[in-house]
């Protein structure tokens, strides 16, 4: 039971007449009786709020930052009017904001033997399942001076997905790809490349891509086009350990990681390659076996969706035994991880020949553009003391991405916003150059 302030309004308005008329115990009684008979009154007439019927409907999935509204339709099975405060309770971070929590609170009035509907807007802040907690109902009686109040438990589960707002770059990238694709007249020739078509032999051609036997048969001079090859199989690999925990600006790591996962599976796939999913820190924490399929973005995107990082330093020998475990020969293991000097040194670089026998890495790794401001301050005492830390930070990271490069490994070293259509830019640069 709980009273309202309609009820303490009454008894100070009761106390100002026995103040003044009648001050002394059987005063206060008499009032204080009078309210206490008002109050059972109004509780007994309240509706019951134990027996409220309730079910659930709506959307069970959200992109990051977008709306999603969950319905909630309450049964009032009493023979009494139900007047009552709903609060839908769902995790903190079910709302971007604290003054859209208001959005769960509804004030409805439920005949007897009737059915009513709210709806709830959630605006996820962060990645993840969110799940309903409780419904809490405060039934108020006619008059308004006191209530009754219950919980029910209404399970629902709203998956909140990564935003993938990189996927504004694909249409550029994918005008790209149809140029090496050969589906413009931007054919090229080289190392790892597959043939195409015959055609007639224009000045400027790279006369070692005659073919001779076709200009034996005709009465031109014919050369073969080429275009890259397809049915590759792309690994991609997240790591999940300590250094994915970090935020850069108001973005984690590894959500700048996940969303360049999918940028470059969107392009992967248009191409033709079978694209996979590894993400590991101490174990296999996702893992989606390669593919070319229609639903392969869905099925990202849900993987993704409820990986959080581990702080834990990653498992790098584990890591790369995986790695092989999964990816055939000859495959592009795309590696998001850090450019630390001291998990690379002390991790990746010791079991790196494993994995560059067999494939072609390419590391993706997020920068700071703090450290890259931080290193032109200048002024005052604290400035120069934070550049010349800065500039210590980036020439490590410089050098740490020069041992990777002398071992054959593509380097891409970029803020978060930039990550994706940097990584893009590489892999499309790989099938140019004929190394996938």
């Amino acid at each position: 039971m709980t009273l309202t302030g309609r009820t303490a309004l009454l008894a100070a308005i009761g106390a100002l007449p026995v103040g003044l008329f009648a001050p002394g115990w059987p005063g206060i009684l008499t009032i204080e009786g009078v309210l206490l008979l008002a109050i059972l009154c109004d509780l007994v007439l309240a509706a019951p709020v134990r027996k409220l019927h309730f079910t659930r409907s709506g959307d069970t999935s959200v992109r990051l930052g977008d709306a999603v509204e969950v319905r909630l339709t309450i049964t009032n099975p009493s023979g009494r009017t139900l007047r009552a405060l709903v609060r839908d309770a769902w995790p903190p971070s079910s709302w971007g904001a604290a003054d859209e929590q208001a959005a769960a609170r509804h004030r409805l009035t439920i005949p007897a033997g009737e059915r009513r509907g709210v709806g709830t807007w959630l605006r996820p802040a962060r990645r993840g399942q969110r799940q309903a907690v409780r419904v809490t109902v405060r039934s108020y009686g006619p008059l308004g001076l006191a209530a009754r109040q219950g919980n029910h438990r209404v399970p629902w589960t709203v998956r909140v997905l990564p935003p993938f707002e990189s996927r504004k770059h694909l249409p550029s990238r994918l005008a790209r790809l149809r140029e090496l694709d050969g589906r413009t007249s931007m054919l090229i020739r080289g190392q790892g490349t597959e043939f195409d078509s015959l055609r007639e032999y224009v000045p400027g051609d790279d006369t070692r891509s005659i073919d001779w036997r076709a200009t034996a048969r005709g009465s031109a001079v014919a050369v073969r086009t080429w275009r890259p090859e397809r049915d590759r199989q792309i690994l991609v690999v997240l790591d999940t350990g300590r250094t994915s925990a970090g935020r850069v600006g108001d973005v984690p790591r590894l959500d700048a990681a996940m969303d360049a996962t999918l940028l470059l599976a969107a392009l992967a796939s248009r191409a033709g390659d079978r694209v996979g999913l590894l993400a590991y820190d101490r174990g296999v924490r996702v893992r989606v076996e390669r593919s070319n399929t229609a639903d392969l973005l869905p099925t990202l995107v849900r993987a993704l969706s409820t990986l959080e990082p581990e702080l834990v330093e990653t498992d790098t020998r584990g890591l790369t035994a995986a790695v092989l475990a999964q990816a055939s020969p000859g495959a592009l293991i795309v590696l998001l991880t850090t450019l630390d000097t001291a998990p690379v040194e002390e991790g990746l670089l010791p079991v790196l020949p494993q994995l560059t026998r067999r494939h072609t890495i390419l590391v993706g790794s997020v920068a700071d553009s703090r450290v890259e401001e931080m290193e032109q301050a200048r002024g005052t005492v604290d400035a120069v003391y934070e550049a010349a830390a800065a500039a210590r930070t980036q020439a490590q990271r410089r050098r740490t991405a020069e041992q990777l490069k002398r071992r054959g490994v593509t380097v891409v070293d970029a803020p978060p916003e930039r990550l994706a259509p940097a990584l893009a830019d590489a892999y499309l640069a790989l099938k140019a150059s004929g190394r996938l």
